[in-house]
This record gives structure tokens, sequence and C-alpha cells, in this order.
């Protein structure tokens, strides 16, 4: 039998706060679970599940529901390449400090 995912505490501390959130923002727009997962092609327990920020739930299920509430469009910035502060710290560093041109390989015949 295969065993469960449990990701570590982080990140299921960020997870419950993405459900929580979740449920929110369906409240503050009063809509009632049925109609969210309806309109997220999913059932009222996955929704359920989703707001209480459970790992199992599919990325699609969760993009489904981020869709429904009018907010699908800030998952795409989630990884963001030009917001990544790290990454972009590690590209810096290691950036050559010279250009130069590419090199003649030796025993290649020039035209």
């Amino acid at each position: 039998m295969k065993t469960p995912y449990r990701p570590a505490p982080a990140a299921r501390r960020a997870l419950r706060k993405l459900g929580e959130d979740i449920r929110e923002a369906r409240l503050r727009r009063n809509l009632p679970m049925e109609v969210v997962a309806e309109r997220a092609s999913t059932s009222r327990s996955t929704l359920a599940r989703v707001e209480k920020g459970d790992p199992g739930v599919g990325l699609g299920v969760l993009a489904g529901v981020l869709q429904a509430l009018g907010l699908l469009d800030r998952l795409g910035d989630l990884a963001d390449s030009a917001r990544d502060v790290e990454g972009l710290e590690i590209n810096r560093q290691t950036l050559r400090q010279r250009a130069s041109p590419p090199r003649k390989r030796r025993g290649v015949d020039d035209d």
C-alpha cells in the first residue's frame, strides 16, 4: 500500500492558510459551497477539503476553485521567475565577469 504524502509543517501551515483564504473569499462573495463546487466542476466535499487545506487535493481542483472565485490569474504568479529573489541573486553571482568571443577550436579548417 502506498504511503500518503505528508508535507512538512511549514507547507501544511501554508495550505491551511490558503484554504482559509479561499473560504473567506467565497463567503465575501456570498457564494454557497454548492455553487462554487459546481462552477469548479467538483464536489462539495472536495471543496470542503480545499478550504481545510488538505494536501491531497489536486492542483487542477484548486485551479478550478480559484477560477470559480475569480482568483485564477494569481495562481500563475506563485512561482514567477521574475519575482524569484533567491534565484535571481544566484544568477547574478554566477554571471561571468567578462564577455569574450568564442575561441577557435584547434584542428578545424577555416573556410
